[in-house]
């Protein structure tokens, strides 16, 4: 009767060891199956999910604008006085809802597309109609200095500016100042080529950009949604050195097993150059877990402050030699119009660049950019890129409306918030083909270790118990 307790005893102990290794073993043999089904979804050939979500977003992206509104027009105009702004927004516009065209397969292990460029206006969520009425920064007349430095040729165009009583300052409608109009001042310049329609993104609706050329991970899934070319290149042909490299993804994936420690990279042509995101948080979106990576600080800084920025320096006197930080000169792609990028509200750029103008507060919360990211995956569920149009105002003794100009300044047009996340639907497929998957494997891991580990020692306690009263 003792023999069959003690051997019951040791058998229960048996088994317990049993169930919690072979729960530890399920750990590398879980990782294992877990690596391969997502190697097998996460490349981008027709059939896998990753595909589906790449060829067309798989939740709705909407772009917000906010638009600077001058509210001391006489004293800028007049005076050249410092420009007071108040912002007007949000108006919104839904985006990226169409397929990306001419998808064709390359070599290497690549796929090739043209991403259509469409924007849809949605009155519900914006404080207003496209035919709202901004007082704005004359786009055509500030651009004359760069454009045709040559001060005969300024007195030249000059004629026409003053012939269509143009001033520094336009009011404009919504639609006007985000999609284009006529303008009255290039529209009589009797010059060959000249275009007469101008707007902060003018062209755009029925456009395409690219193509871009990715790689798809079947190859090497490290590579997954990587760019391999833009426009036929591997560079840009605007910056000089490294800046001018085509880097990382389109920010829509990454290749899967994202780790904390890894500076994401990424294109956009919106800013024409490639940038950088790096772990700021964890973060929870409908039930799935993600980490948060945002723009940093120093992918704006100045090259006195970061080294590695030194080719996004282009202009030596308006950086102030290359100390001014947050602002980035995009003029070579913008066929020398002086189109300067920055964070909203000038975040995270040098004081004296939020100091030119008034009415300005950034805010990390509200004007950082950031993508949050499934880690196993790569896929961004959750993102918000935001950035902010500006020009270039110089002073020019030929130009008319530009002779009160005091100093060259860098003024705010708008900011735009571009954004999405996840859909319900899509976020309940996600869940339960990954997210749940992974969870019930790490679930039953984690059961068989402890639960194997309690049976193990509770029946070896009881053995010994037993014989040490055996013993007595």
């Amino acid at each position: 009767m003792g023999c069959n307790r003690n051997c019951g005893l040791l058998a229960g102990a048996i088994i317990g060891a049993v169930l919690a290794i072979f729960g530890g073993a399920l750990i590398p043999l879980g990782d294992n199956l877990i690596s391969k089904a997502i190697k097998k979804e996460a490349v981008i050939v027709n059939g896998t999910t990753a595909f589906q979500n790449w060829l067309v977003p798989g939740s709705t992206v909407y772009r917000e604008f906010w638009i600077f509104h001058v509210v001391n027009p006489s004293e800028v105009i007049e005076e050249g006085a410092q420009p007071k702004l108040e912002q007007r927004g949000p108006y919104t516009y839904r985006v990226r809802y169409l397929p990306k065209e001419n998808v064709t397969e390359g070599e290497n292990g690549t796929i090739t597309y043209m991403l259509p460029n469409i924007a849809s206006f949605e009155p519900d969520l914006s404080v207003g109609t496209e035919n709202d009425t901004l007082t704005v920064l004359n786009l055509a007349v500030v651009a004359v200095p760069s454009v045709y430095p040559n001060t005969f040729m300024q007195s030249v165009i000059n004629s026409w500016v003053k012939k269509s009583k143009a001033a520094i300052l336009q009011n404009r409608t919504v639609n006007e100042i985000l999609w284009g109009y006529t303008d009255p001042f290039l529209d009589s310049i009797p010059f060959p080529g000249v275009k007469s329609f101008v707007g902060v993104f003018y062209p755009y609706n029925g456009t395409t950009d690219g193509p871009y050329s990715v790689y798809t991970g079947t190859e090497d899934i490290s590579k997954t949604a990587i760019i391999e070319s833009y426009k036929n290149k591997r560079n840009l042909s605007y910056w000089k050195g490294h800046c001018d490299m085509v880097n990382g993804t389109d920010g829509a994936s990454f290749p899967p097993f994202v780790q904390k420690d890894q500076v994401l990279r990424f294109f956009s042509s919106d800013i024409c150059r490639s940038i950088y995101g790096v772990f700021h948080s964890e973060q929870v979106v409908k039930g799935i877990k993600l980490n948060r990576f945002v723009v940093p600080r120093e992918a704006f800084a100045a090259p006195t402050e970061v080294p590695d920025n030194y080719c996004f320096c282009t202009d030596v006197e308006i950086s102030e030699n290359c100390t001014i930080a947050g602002v980035l000169d995009i003029s070579a792609c913008k066929e020398k119009k002086p189109v300067y990028i920055s964070l909203p509200h000038f975040l995270h750029a040098s004081e004296s660049v939020l100091n030119d103008t008034e009415g300005l507060s950034p805010n990390e919360k509200e004007h950082e950019t950031y993508l949050d990211i499934e880690p196993i995956t790569g896929f961004t569920l959750r993102f918000a890129k935001r950035l902010q149009v500006n020009l270039l105002v110089r002073p020019s003794s030929r130009i008319d409306p530009l002779k009160k100009v005091k100093k060259p300044y860098v003024f705010p047009i708008l900011w735009l918030n571009e954004s999405a996340v996840i859909g319900d639907e899509k976020a309940a497929m996600f869940r339960s083909k990954i997210t749940g998957r992974l969870q019930l494997l790490r679930t039953l891991q984690m059961a068989l270790m402890i639960g194997g580990s309690v049976i193990f020692l509770a029946f070896l306690g009881s053995f010994f118990i037993c014989r040490s009263k055996k013993l007595k």
